[in-house]
């Protein structure tokens, strides 16, 4: 990736890079949830193919199954019936070790709330997965350091998250998520704590790392972030309400 500050304003351009290898392929998954003596349906069949370089976004209203699908695309949560095949390995018959292996060097996380350390630094918040994942404190402050450049923080590593702003925060965390040079990016509510201005410019970094070849889960409520995506997949009420490319 090549370090760069992105603009606010949205490219007229609708780039559609050439779709790679299929990395996600869910088939007829459930998932079900007990609250006291209720049965709660959150997936109710839902059958999704996702290939290497695509940007997605994933939409619904509240108790639509978004973020039982995200938790599930993540290797989070397991369904309690259908299949999912994640790089076509069957989640279902992975040990806790092995998700735990994917959900570090194959998924990059992005979360609303940031999650970074409070009292570390941006640098050691984004070298943290290579700390489990074994890598050399010299390789691995290499690889932070890039990572940290290449969103626009390379002036910014010895800074605490509460001397960052909103968008420096995230993009932290954008660094955190990519510092293993995962197979996905998935972002949850990614600009959902920033102002629109802020917003523009997370969603223009995500723009920067898909036409750099990254493969972006973007899940969310806002249809003026969605639309960033080259494809929308609506839920509504566990099923897959539409699954659509973006014009």
């Amino acid at each position: 990736m090549h370090a760069a500050t992105p603009s606010v304003a949205r490219s007229s351009k609708r780039n559609v890079r050439p779709h790679g290898p299929l990395v996600i392929e869910i088939e007829g998954v459930t998932k079900l949830y007990k609250m006291g003596s209720e049965i709660i349906h959150a997936l109710r069949g839902v059958d999704v193919k996702i290939h290497r370089n695509e940007y997605l976004a994933i939409m619904g209203p509240s108790g639509s199954g978004k973020s039982t699908l995200m938790n599930m695309l993540g290797c989070l949560d397991t369904p309690t019936a259908g299949h999912y095949e994640f790089s076509q390995k069957n989640v279902a018959t992975m040990s806790d070790d092995e998700l735990a292996e994917i959900r570090n060097r194959e998924i990059g996380f992005v979360f609303q709330t940031f999650n970074l350390l409070p009292r570390s630094t941006a640098l050691h918040n984004v070298e943290l997965p290579l700390i489990y994942a074994g890598l050399g404190r010299t390789d691995r402050l290499a690889k932070a350091q890039l990572a940290l450049e290449n969103v626009g923080l390379g002036e910014r590593m010895g800074h605490k998250p509460n001397e960052l702003s909103g968008g420096q925060r995230q993009r932290v965390a954008i660094a955190r998520a990519l510092v293993n040079d995962p197979s996905i990016i998935l972002a949850d509510e990614p600009t959902g704590n920033l102002d629109s201005k802020t917003g523009e410019e997370i969603m223009a970094l995500f723009e920067q790392l898909y036409e750099q070849g990254n493969t972006i889960i973007v899940v969310t409520h806002e249809e003026d972030i969605a639309r960033h995506a080259r494809r929308i997949v609506r839920l509504r009420d566990g099923l897959i309400e539409s699954d659509t490319a973006v014009e």
